[in-house]
């Protein structure tokens, strides 16, 4: 099989993690798309996903699986024996659920903030960026209030539970790392007063499939 991805960037960070936590590293070829060059938005890799983001997983029959919950539920159920999203019913749907709120409220805005509210990747994708939104940074930062808000939600979970979708390590919290992880690169920091989230974080990078998996944080372009 083999990954398309970029090391260090957040959505590629979260399938390494799966990739180490299920034990399938030696199974896959990496194959780099260089994002700053904008080689997600050319004919060349749109032929392989139209949506023109990393990760793509590649199988051995030529199938592109993209987007991180397929690529997970994918390479979670390979052997039989999920572990990340979920075995009964009740775990499957609470982490599902978690999964879609750290996507929306954390990976997301975050996202938005960084790509329009900040230089992002720099110039070379400025010219991909929608031109409604171009140089809107009113609207980046509205999505910076909603991640803080998210982080605020996260941590009133994360008082009350030892993992995002409840006792046990999943996909939800693997978003939710990525997503505090591309806030850092972004200049973002979690609120003092979110002392539960503060230290499911520190928990978390010293995971073994974090802490050796995941890549180094993006290197972003000068302003």
């Amino acid at each position: 099989m083999k990954i398309y991805d970029i090391s260090g960037f957040p959505n590629p960070a979260r399938i390494r993690i799966v990739l180490a936590e299920k034990g399938l590293d030696a199974q896959i070829e990496f194959v780099k798309v260089d994002l700053f060059a904008a080689e997600h938005k050319q004919d060349a890799f749109l032929a392989i996903n139209p949506t023109g983001t990393v990760p793509v997983l590649e199988l051995d029959d030529g199938t592109f699986i993209s987007e991180c919950v397929a690529i997970t539920e994918y390479l979670d159920n390979l052997d039989g024996n999920p572990t990340l999203t979920g075995k009964t019913p009740k775990q499957k749907a609470v982490i599902h659920m978690m999964q879609k709120r750290a996507d929306d409220q954390l990976i997301d805005a975050i996202g938005i903030y960084f790509h329009h509210a900040t230089p992002g990747l720099g110039a070379r994708l400025e010219a991909y960026k929608s031109p409604e939104w171009a140089h809107r940074k009113e609207w980046g930062e509205r999505y910076l209030e909603k991640f803080v808000r998210g982080m605020q939600y996260f941590d009133s979970v994360l008082k009350s539970n030892a993992h995002v979708a409840g006792n046990d390590f999943s996909m939800a919290d693997i978003t939710v790392y990525a997503a505090l992880m591309h806030a850092g690169a972004a200049g973002v920091v979690i609120p003092d007063d979110c002392t539960a989230l503060l230290a499911w974080q520190a928990k978390m990078s010293e995971r073994p499939s974090v802490k050796n998996r995941s890549g180094q944080v993006m290197a972003l372009p000068a302003a």
